[in-house]
């Protein structure tokens, strides 16, 4: 940082990426290499609203603490812009680009735009590093696939053992995407057609178990508002077995991509989003990313469905726990406001309604960052309520719905349970329920009237119909601080 005051505004993010000045959005290159989280992003380097996109460049050691590295990995040319796209290790040179003991990394992006640049039309392009991802030279062949048609961009490529070659996905228009294949980065082939009603930009192509079963695979097909295909892949011919399933259900999700080259002793598949519409005024970045999430399969009653969970890495910024007791949730909301009541200690309550009051448990009297889980028993009619930062977190049951920023998700109940966490940054709040069945990331504006963090059951204290199983809320220190 070259100034002590980046990372600390009022309104900056405390573990969620954002660049240290102006406009970001997709994610773009996520690779692992050499102890490295590689993060490239869509980056505007000198304006606070998009416009002229290159490539910028956070590593991380811990997908927790990034330094931003200040130079534009991929930079503008006489071919345009730098679009969204991929990148991945050549571990067997493949394309005869590697220099030394260690393989290359390979970055897929797509160059040129007419919106921006009369006559120049989307093409995509290939470029080598050899120093752990700091300095690129393009491709001098490029482009390696010419422009098809409309705004053909953001490749995805990944590795495709059994057919030793690259498999790339490719936006083509409205829902329309494509699959082609190389051996050797620089010669592709078209294999395969797919639209994805609903669903536009940004693939993803990843193949993954089911219920932790190796021997049970289906690969994902996944576009930027976090739709998503299952199905099976040979290597020539990707065969849907599901319609178009929403595995984002928040208001500000968008153009997703998971990492490349997990070691395969962690074997985790980790995805990062950028959030998309955030507002952060007076500030002098703009935009965040999402906390990194990991994505399984598991088979629920509708079938095998796709789940998303944020890193274990969370914990490394957990800061001071309070562990409630299980109990009837008005009664003990009651409790706690009469005792405060007594004491003369009511500041958490900006109510006047008694009843409201007494349903009311407060969680937090100060603090903008958390990481709150809990199990929530609801009988039923039972619903409940989470206050953050002003805004709210309704679960009807009812209904089986969870609401939050204008969204509504359906969520069932498991056994008449329902069990959340919640990452709560200073702008952002990312909703993970039943193990990642339901994931949603909402940005918001705190209240001008902060009431903080509290639970409340819905109906008032008469409603004794939810009932606290478990309730932990864990502080968070801020990641720039300790980074």
């Amino acid at each position: 940082m070259t100034n002590d005051t980046f990372y600390r505004e009022t309104l900056r993010p405390q573990f969620h990426f954002t660049a240290q000045k102006h406009w970001i959005n997709d994610p773009n290159g996520l690779v692992y290499h050499d102890r490295e989280y590689h993060l490239y992003f869509q980056h505007t380097p000198d304006s606070m609203v998009h416009g002229r996109t290159t490539w910028g460049h956070a590593v991380s050691t811990d997908l927790v603490h990034w330094k931003q590295l200040h130079t534009a990995a991929l930079d503008v040319d006489e071919t345009g812009w730098m679009w969204s796209g991929s990148a991945a290790v050549d571990h067997h040179d493949t394309g005869g680009f590697q220099e030394g003991d260690a393989p290359p990394l390979i970055a897929f992006y797509t160059a040129g735009g007419e919106r921006v640049f009369p006559g120049k039309r989307c093409i995509q392009c290939i470029a080598h590093s050899n120093d752990r991802g700091r300095t690129w030279t393009k491709y001098a062949g490029n482009p390696v696939i010419g422009h098809i048609r409309a705004e053909n961009r953001d490749p995805k490529v990944v590795w495709h053992e059994p057919t030793a070659r690259w498999i790339m996905t490719l936006f083509m228009d409205g829902n329309d995407y494509a699959l082609f294949a190389s051996p050797d980065l620089k010669s592709w082939t078209h294999l395969q057609n797919l639209t994805l009603p609903g669903v536009s930009e940004c693939p993803d192509f990843f193949e993954l178990p089911v219920d932790g079963d190796p021997s049970d695979t289906r690969w994902v097909f996944w576009g930027a508002s976090g739709g998503c295909l299952l199905g099976r892949f040979d290597g020539q011919t990707y065969e849907p077995e599901t319609d178009v399933l929403q595995a984002e259900q928040g208001a500000n999700g968008y153009a997703a991509q998971t990492w490349s080259d997990i070691p395969a002793e962690d074997g985790r598949r980790i995805q990062i989003s950028w959030m998309r519409g955030g507002r952060y005024p007076a500030m002098p970045f703009n935009q965040q990313m999402s906390f990194p999430v990991e994505l399984t399969l598991r088979t629920l009653p509708d079938g095998i469905r796709l789940c998303r969970e944020p890193v274990r890495e969370i914990e490394l910024l957990h800061d001071g726990t309070r562990d409630w007791p299980a109990g009837d949730l008005a009664e003990m909301a009651a409790t706690q406001f009469h005792r405060r009541f007594e004491s003369g200690d009511i500041s958490s309550y900006a109510v006047t309604d008694l009843r409201e009051a007494e349903s009311r448990l407060v969680l937090a009297d100060a603090g903008d960052l958390f990481d709150v889980r809990m199990e929530i028993e609801v009988g039923d009619g039972g619903g409940f309520t989470i206050e953050v930062q002003g805004h709210s977190v309704k679960f009807d049951a009812d209904r089986q719905t969870l609401s939050c920023l204008g969204k509504t998700a359906e969520l069932r109940t498991i056994d008449g349970r329902v069990s959340l966490q919640l990452l709560i940054d200073r702008t952002s709040l990312e909703i993970f329920v039943n193990g990642g069945e339901v994931s949603m990331s909402c940005c918001f504006l705190p209240a001008a009237a902060n009431h903080r963090l509290a639970l409340k059951a819905d109906g008032g204290r008469a409603h004794v119909g939810v009932r606290i199983v478990s309730l932990v809320v864990h502080e968070l220190r801020s990641a720039w601080e300790t980074g």
